[in-house]
């Protein structure tokens, strides 16, 4: 699958230039004059890496960087006309993986982001293909390797958190029981004063979900149970 890069830069010239260089190296580009333009792109889309300038209208790039960072983490890289010290450290303090200067060479740009690419890969391998792959919104859940990914990033989840995610998933839309739950994934019989399904349900919802107060996967439906 072709790399997609998004370019956010007021610019035209700059975008185009960047653009052409990327896809001659067979990546796939989105490009943006500003900051809040991207950002609702991105909240449907996913992509590979940003390259973002800091001086953009409307939003700034370092505000933009800090708002991209409160919900992804893919590669970002940032361009500046400023060469100040001061200015490379603002903008690596606010969630950028790398800076360069304007004016730059593009040649040298497409090797950054072909080093940050390199090593998003290694550190957060492609999920691997799953005919058991259980698919909801941006919840991954990989039955043969036991891997749960959100947003593409892997979470770590320990053996019986993964059995009752995987559970709730396997019947989605039913309401299981907190008896049925324990039972199925424990395997052995319930005590009304047992919580470790309930104990349990909060460590996978701090782990899967943006807010573990109002959850939007794993829903309880009081004096019943849970369900996704």
């Amino acid at each position: 699958m072709q790399p997609k890069i998004l370019i956010i830069d007021d610019d035209k010239e700059i975008r185009s230039l960047v653009g052409i260089y990327l896809e001659n190296e067979g990546m796939e580009t989105e490009k943006f004059e500003d900051a809040i333009g991207a950002i609702n792109f991105l909240q449907k889309n996913e992509v590979d890496l940003i390259i973002l300038d800091i001086m953009l209208p409307k939003m700034d790039g370092i505000q933009a960087c800090m708002k991209i960072r409160e919900e992804r983490n893919m590669p970002i890289i940032m361009l500046s006309a400023k060469s100040e010290d001061m200015d490379k450290i603002q903008g690596l303090m606010s969630g950028a993986d790398d800076y360069l200067s304007k004016p730059f060479n593009p040649l040298e740009l497409i090797a950054r982001v072909k080093s940050q690419l390199r090593r998003t890969n290694k550190y957060n391998p492609k999920i691997s293909i799953s005919k058991n792959m259980i698919e909801i919104g941006e919840l991954q859940i990989n039955v043969d390797t036991r891997q749960v990914y959100v947003q593409k990033q892997e979470v770590r989840l320990t053996p019986k958190e993964f059995d009752i995610l995987e559970l709730l998933a396997q019947n989605k839309g039913i309401v299981l029981s907190v008896q049925k739950i324990y039972e199925a994934v424990w395997k052995e019989d319930f005590l009304k004063s047992d919580n470790n399904v309930m104990v349990h349900i909060t460590k996978i919802r701090d782990k899967i979900e943006r807010d573990p107060k109002h959850p939007i996967y794993i829903k309880t439906v009081w004096g019943v149970g849970y369900k996704i």
